[in-house]
């Protein structure tokens, strides 16, 4: 099914008929004619002030009410100012929404009080008496004392700790985002459709009096992921109240929404005066346009729902030891993303972030099966209400055929260096062990006791063969303490006697992924993975992204698979509830340390960790024995398809 909703078939029919068909003019007409209204009540015989010719007439579920009246069709309560259909209100004036309202109404000092907050000032003590206002002169000092409180819960709430806002930020700096599409693990990712710029929604109008909540139709002026720039119809090419907003919130609506709801179309305050026909300048500028699909917030809900729950255990890395896995416990879910707490944390404070598709953790027992090392935990027995996350919950990776030619232990190749993600290294294969799975350690930082290996899937697109960076004017990181430079690859496996692992054992392919260089996401800082940033690509390596993070320096970009379930699009720490980090000023960056220096240091001891440290570290807390390895499975499986891996791209 289309992901937008086509209102060109119903381009053929009358007026009168096409209102009737698309079904969203049934909350909307507009007022041609004078009106007038009048209020009496028991206590008061005085008239109401007329009202303006330029108001609209409402439908509300196929009846027709001039807005305000207080003798028919709608009503505005004398004491909190809601307005309503009037056979609903209490008592026979109908002057009251509630038996409460009507009650409250007879205390002079609620009287007085109310009147002082109609009239946007504070209650004085010598105001024991309600004053009798037309309704109209109520209803504007109501709207005008709501929109206030609007206005300042919209400037509390748009301004965060950081004052960061994606619209702001993409508009001054002109800047594209990357499609939805490009995430097929994020919310929406396989069903956005066709949803782009033009399409029409029904979102409410913040350019209006009223005090109820009233809609409009609004175009698609642009797109960043899932923020959407907005601008009402009828303004044209004025962008004086163009808005952002999430096209998968819960006030976007499509088309049609309002008629089946029973809610008000009203136009903007703003140009109200430019069309006297509303209708049917709706039905011109509709007829051919596109809407979102009538289910569209239902995938929105679906699509965020996830079959990781807290309390599933799972191994996962450990994050001090990147050669061994350990046991972690779910302990919360957001947008798909695991808090995992290591279960032997009793205050439960040890904990790693990923998300439920990331390669770094896997079904209870798979250390065992392959043969990678596993910290065995010194919790006995599970605790309870803990279970086993069901293994067909993972991430699948490719079969191979590990019986043919295949990686052998000695075998040197290029590696993204999982600490320090930043550099493609020379790595050498230092274990092959099952389904796939390798054991690599980068050449020239390695611990003798391989404390510091990592492991990668056959098929990961984080190894290269000999000769990739090379070929695609990437620059790769000879060795720690080797002086031969520049580096060669020729001369280096000479000296070391070593053999290139065969270009066809490597993952070569490319899908058509959709991103561009220069366009902005939100991506996970892999060296502390809680966080998510604000990010750009900056170079496309065939499927492998630079990632660079907005306002930090280019030593901290990372290269990250454009297939990645740590790239996000623009909108989805908003839309899941997720805390997203802002660019870094350079006042910023500098007030967090003493100097620019000092300031590196801190961040590589934080995120990347110095090799050399780390790698002592790893041999102290690995002399006590608790890791384990198993012996490897055999395996038969299919083989990978084979592509064309060597196309020299620009950078």
């Amino acid at each position: 099914m289309e992901n937008t909703k086509d209102l060109t078939e119903h381009s053929s029919r009358s007026e009168g008929n096409r209102g009737d068909s698309f079904g969203m003019f049934d909350g909307y007409d507009s007022c041609s004619e004078d009106t007038s209204s009048s209020s009496t009540s028991e206590e008061s015989e005085e008239e109401v002030a007329p009202l303006p010719s330029n108001l609209p007439i409402i439908k509300n579920n196929g009846q027709v009410y001039t807005y305000p009246d207080g003798k028919s069709g709608m009503a505005t309560c004398e004491m909190c100012g809601m307005v309503g259909v009037r056979d609903a209100f209490y008592s026979k004036t109908k002057r009251f929404c509630s038996v409460s309202c009507s009650r409250s109404y007879s205390s002079n000092s609620k009287k007085a009080s109310i009147l002082a907050r109609l009239q946007g000032k504070p209650p004085t003590k010598k105001a024991k008496v309600l004053q009798k206002q037309p309704l109209v002169a109520k209803l504007a000092a109501y709207a005008q004392y709501q929109a206030t409180l609007q206005n300042q819960a919209k400037t509390k709430s748009a301004v965060s700790t950081e004052g960061f806002n994606w619209g702001n930020y993409i508009n001054s700096n002109s800047f594209i985002a990357a499609p939805v599409t490009c995430f097929k693990h994020a919310p929406m990712g396989t069903c956005w459709g066709d949803i782009s710029e033009n399409v029409r929604v029904e979102v409410p109008n913040t350019d209006c009096s009223l005090p109820t909540k009233v809609f409009w139709i609004a175009g698609v002026v642009k797109l960043a992921g899932y923020n959407a720039l907005l601008r009402y119809e009828g303004f044209e090419n004025d962008s004086g109240l163009d808005f952002w907003c999430s096209i998968c919130g819960s006030d976007i609506h499509p088309v049609g929404w309002c008629a089946a709801s029973g809610k008000p179309l009203v136009p903007p305050r703003t140009i109200q005066h430019k069309y006297t026909n509303w209708k049917a300048f709706l039905v011109k500028r509709l007829t051919g346009a596109k809407t979102l699909p009538p289910d569209f917030s239902q995938k929105v809900s679906e699509s965020m729902q996830y079959p990781f729950k807290p309390c599933m255990r799972v191994e996962v890395v450990d994050k001090r030891h990147l050669c061994r896995t350990r046991v972690a416990v779910v302990e919360s879910v957001i947008g798909g993303r695991l808090r995992l707490v290591y279960e032997e944390s009793e205050d439960r404070t040890d904990d790693f972030w990923c998300h439920m598709h990331s390669p770094l953790i896997h079904h209870i027992g798979w250390s065992r099966s392959i043969g990678h090392r596993f910290k065995r935990s010194d919790i006995t027995k599970k605790q309870d209400g803990h279970f086993d996350t069901p293994p067909h919950l993972f991430a699948k990776v490719k079969e191979v055929d590990q019986s043919g030619e295949w990686f052998k232990e000695g075998m040197k190749l290029e590696a993204i260096d999982p600490l320090n993600l930043s550099t493609i290294c020379v790595a050498t294969i230092r274990k092959v062990l099952a389904d796939g799975f390798l054991m690599i350690g980068i050449d020239g930082s390695e611990a003798a006791d391989g404390s510091d290996w990592f492991c990668y899937h056959a098929t990961s697109p984080s190894i290269f063969p000999v000769g990739f960076c090379e070929i695609n004017m990437i620059e790769l990181t000879p060795p720690r303490g080797y002086t031969k430079l520049p580096f060669k690859w020729f001369d280096y496996l000479r000296e070391t006697g070593s053999i290139a692992a065969p270009v066809k054992l490597f993952n070569k392919d490319v899908p058509n992924h959709g991103f561009r260089v220069g366009m902005k996401l939100e991506a996970v800082d892999l060296m502390e993975p809680r966080l998510i940033c604000v990010a750009t690509v900056t170079r496309i390596i065939h499927r492998l992204l630079r990632i660079h993070f907005d306002g930090w320096e280019e030593e901290y970009d990372q290269w990250v698979d454009c297939e990645s379930p740590d790239l996000y699009p623009v909108g989805w720490c908003q839309l899941t509830g997720y805390q997203l980090q802002p660019p870094a000023s350079q006042s910023s960056r500098e007030s967090q340390s003493g100097s620019s220096k000092q300031k590196k240091k801190t961040k590589s001891q934080q995120y990347k960790g110095h090799k050399k440290m780390t790698t002592l570290q790893l041999k102290e807390e690995l002399i006590d024995g608790e890791d384990y390895s198993f012996l490897q499975g055999a395996s038969d499986q299919e083989s990978n398809g084979s592509a064309n891996f060597y196309i020299k791209q620009e950078p």
